[in-house]
């Protein structure tokens, strides 16, 4: 498997932060601190490709683009 870049939302929950990439359905992760959760996904898209390999699936390329603007609010 080659290495791949996808996008990550991370967003501030009650309990602390949570994590999905608009690119790959169905994963997320949690964790206390931006960092945490950010591993915690990175983690967890690994897991998540293993088991797509295992069934037969194949492994969703990154599409998303990430920009940001900027406006006077």
């Amino acid at each position: 498997m080659s290495a791949r870049r996808y996008p990550v939302v991370i967003e501030q929950t009650g309990t602390g932060y949570s994590a999905y990439s608009p690119d790959v359905s169905g994963c997320v992760a949690a964790g206390d601190t931006e960092e945490e959760t950010r591993h915690n996904f990175q983690e967890a898209l690994i897991a998540h490709f293993q088991a797509m390999c295992e069934v037969g699936e194949q492994v969703p390329e990154p599409r998303t683009s990430v920009d940001y603007v900027e406006v006077a609010a």
